[in-house]
């Protein structure tokens, strides 16, 4: 296929979303409004600069925002590199960093909110962000950054590390390798870092939400050499105090340089992060018992007073860019986190009538991850048949150590919350909380090798591949660290893909795709109960997917629309043993949509319709069931509005629409649907010189009381209640 390179000269606009304001419609509006005292008809074009710096040291750099510049014309496609998406077999969002600032986003969920194949949920017994992917989760361990598994901190990623989010939808063992944490066979998440601007960038926010909780950010960024070829970028944010849930306590701190080189065939860059998040009094989720209680009021707290969540987390990554010739080019990265955890929690099961029964939970987690990638591309030309060839070798190391203990029994109701008295009593030892040992090791290796071929000038490109994935686990006893379980498995993984362009406007698009995963290990406890074979470990997940597509570029709106079908198998606690359980379906249809098809308006959204059902299961005990927490319907519409007349003014609103989800194997409970209705405004403008924009954002605005999801381990079903009606106000000033 042909490379695909942007003008060393292009818009300004798409280099310097994080440094300026400058390139928004609101601002174009202005500046024609100024030189011809009219209408702003149409965008002013933009004073041309040099591109010099990349989030992800590539050559061409990121990806040009699309019209309305909420989402980028293409994104990172795991080794295949930065594709747009009209010449890719495979369905992506990458969402900007003006989409992430314009929305207050305080973390990954607030941004994947905006996908309609994405939910927000939460991992088993502990407060770690889950997002479900066409109706498979994905932890937020398995997200990747700058193209590496396992470096973000793992219970909750703040919105200010991240430049873009890129939402991949599919398997993609052969694309991204072997997510370590065991999910991602519905979909995969990057984050890109942020790297300095051409222009000096120094940018302070101050916000509130309710409950008071308050929030202030730096963001600078400057460029130095003759050429500008050095960069630095520096953030840190604090947020603290209660949020819109009472009692509930949030404090953040963190901190990240972004460091880079662009030479004429060098590219470097490094990032250094940290993140100290803890949560005192959070809402834990909730297991029916016999029953669905009714949602509280989404207000409500009924989480102990005696319980928090506290981690510390620390990354640095490194990579590298070099081109051989101008048709060759290598590559190679590496990164390492250094994480501890420390929890309290008491997560309750409860009844129809909210009455619940729950066990104090304390552990202490220590986690070390080392990972690497080294590849190259090869771009050739064999008659009238361009070839894209890419290689690569990566590896992912991890250790886990974790020590817990349950004390019980902890008596409540969620609808009438009071304190119960902090047991003392131990219930189940699980190791030495002061001096956790080693509970478990996974290490990946695989070699990958792909061709893309172009004919037709390459309006037609078939990309053919495969990875050989090596996936090596331990897991040892938390009371002694002896091993109890181990297994080293081998798998291909192949891929194949085609599109074809019919014209400037349409592309239609086939492949096959397959997922990996380690398997599930098991849990200490599941439904509050032991689990007799604590720390056993399943055979590696292989999920197959089909999907095929039609895509639209009309300029100023784009869009697509899939049919996709994956299967996996998973895994069931049954009579306090966890074993595999059957294959889970997952069938459907997604239409996205994106843009700005009428200037000063701006959509994106889009609709997913998901059957996904169990199958192979024990004695076809639920054969034909629902799957757990996966909705047949989602949809979300978001839109943007600049007032006329009233320049520098926006609003904005977001609905999401969840359909009714079953939490039980059997299909005998089941969750209503949902919808949510958020609306907001901003306003730019100047003062002495300054850019200042103000925002307000009004989340829940209905005060809808409500279930969110249901489940996001396997075979468990606990439920989790919809954040509250939550408003949030930031002035941002550019100096």
């Amino acid at each position: 296929m042909p490379t695909l390179r942007f003008p060393r000269k292009t818009a300004l606009l798409p280099v310097c979303l994080a440094a300026s304001f400058a390139g928004s419609p609101l601002m174009a509006q202005e500046q024609l409004e100024d030189q011809s005292q009219g209408s702003a008809a149409e965008p002013v074009e933009l004073q041309s600069v040099e591109i010099t710096a990349s989030a992800d040291a590539s050559a061409d750099g990121l990806t040009q925002p699309y019209a309305g510049e909420q989402v980028a014309r293409g994104g990172r496609v795991g080794i295949l590199g930065n594709r747009d998406y009209m010449e890719t077999p495979f369905t992506s969002t990458s969402y900007t960093s003006q989409l992430i600032q314009d929305q207050q986003a305080r973390s990954v969920s607030d941004i994947v909110q905006n996908d309609p194949s994405v939910r927000v949920a939460r991992g088993y017994g502990n407060m770690q962000e889950l997002y479900v992917v066409r109706g498979f989760p994905l932890y937020s361990d398995d997200i990747s950054y700058n193209g590496l598994y396992g470096l973000l901190p793992r219970q909750y990623v703040a919105a200010e590390f991240i430049e873009r989010a890129e939402v991949f939808r599919g398997a993609s063992a052969f694309l991204n390798g072997a997510a370590p944490g065991g999910t991602g066979l519905g979909g995969a998440i990057n984050l890109l870092p942020k790297r300095a601007p051409n222009e000096s960038l120094t940018r302070m926010t101050f916000g509130a939400s309710s409950g008071g909780q308050g929030t202030v950010a730096a963001d600078l960024g400057r460029r130095f050499g003759e050429q500008n070829q050095f960069g630095v970028r520096l953030n840190a944010a604090k947020r603290a105090g209660e949020t819109g849930v009472e009692d509930e306590d949030q404090t953040l701190d963190m901190f990240a340089l972004g460091l880079d080189y662009q030479g004429d065939r060098l590219r470097l860059s490094a990032d250094i992060g940290h993140q100290y998040h803890f949560l005192d009094n959070p809402r834990p989720s909730v297991t029916p018992n016999g029953g669905i209680p009714s949602a509280p009021d989404a207000d409500d707290n009924f989480a102990q007073p005696w319980t928090y969540s506290k981690e510390k987390q620390t990354f640095g990554t490194f990579r590298a860019e070099y081109d051989f010739a101008d048709s060759i080019t290598g590559w190679a990265a590496a990164g390492v986190r250094d994480g501890e955890e420390q929890n309290r929690l008491s997560n309750p099961r409860a009844t129809s009538d909210g009455s619940t029964t729950a066990s104090r939970f304390d552990n202490h987690r220590k986690d070390r991850v080392y990972t690497g990638e080294i590849g190259m591309r090869f771009r050739v030309q064999t008659g009238t048949v361009s070839h894209e060839i890419v290689t690569s070798a990566a590896m992912h190391d991890f250790e886990e150590k974790n020590a817990f203990t349950f004390f019980g029994p902890v008596i409540g109701n969620i609808h009438d919350p009071f304190a119960a008295p902090l047991p003392t009593t131990v219930t189940f030892p699980g190791g030495d909380l002061s001096d956790p040992k080693r509970t478990e090791q996974v290490s990946t290796q695989s070699l990958a090798i792909a061709d893309t071929l172009g004919f037709l000038d390459d309006r037609l490109q078939v990309t053919l591949g495969a990875r050989r994935q090596g996936i090596e686990t331990r897991s040892y006893a938390p009371v002694t660290g002896d091993r109890i379980d181990r297994y080293d498995a081998y798998e291909t993984t192949p891929v194949a893909g085609i599109v074809y362009q019919l014209n400037n406007d349409l592309s239609v698009y086939a492949n096959y795709i397959e997922g990996l995963t380690k398997g599930d290990t098991a849990t200490a406890t599941a439904n509050n109960l032991p689990v007799l074979n604590a720390g056993t470990s399943l055979a590696p997940y292989v999920a197959k997917q089909t999907e095929i597509g039609l895509k639209y570029d009309g300029g100023n709106l784009g869009g697509s629309i899939a049919v996709f079908s994956t299967e996996r198998p998973f895994g069931i606690v049954e009579n306090q043993v966890f074993r595999e359980g059957g294959e889970q379906r997952n069938r459907g249809i997604e239409l996205s949509v994106f843009g700005e098809p009428v200037y000063g308006t701006r959509l994106l959204g889009g609709l997913t319709l998901l059957d996904a059902e169990q199958r192979k299961t024990l004695n076809g005990a639920n054969d034909g069931n629902d799957a757990i927490g996966v909705p047949k319907v989602q949809a979300n519409l978001g839109g943007e509005w600049d007032v006329p007349g009233v320049q520098g003014l926006t609003l904005t609103s977001l609905v999401i629409h969840t359909g009714k989800q079953y939490a039980s194997a059997g299909n005998d409970l089941r969750l209503p649907s949902w919808t949510r209705f958020d609306l907001g405004a901003r306003y730019r403008m100047t003062i002495d010189d300054r850019d200042v924009t103000l925002r307000a954002r009004l989340d829940n605005a209905t005060g809808r009381d409500y279930w969110a999801s249901a489940g996001g381990y396997p075979g468990s079903n606990y439920l989790v209640l919809g954040a509250p009606r939550t408003l949030s106000v930031s002035a941002t000033v550019d100096f």
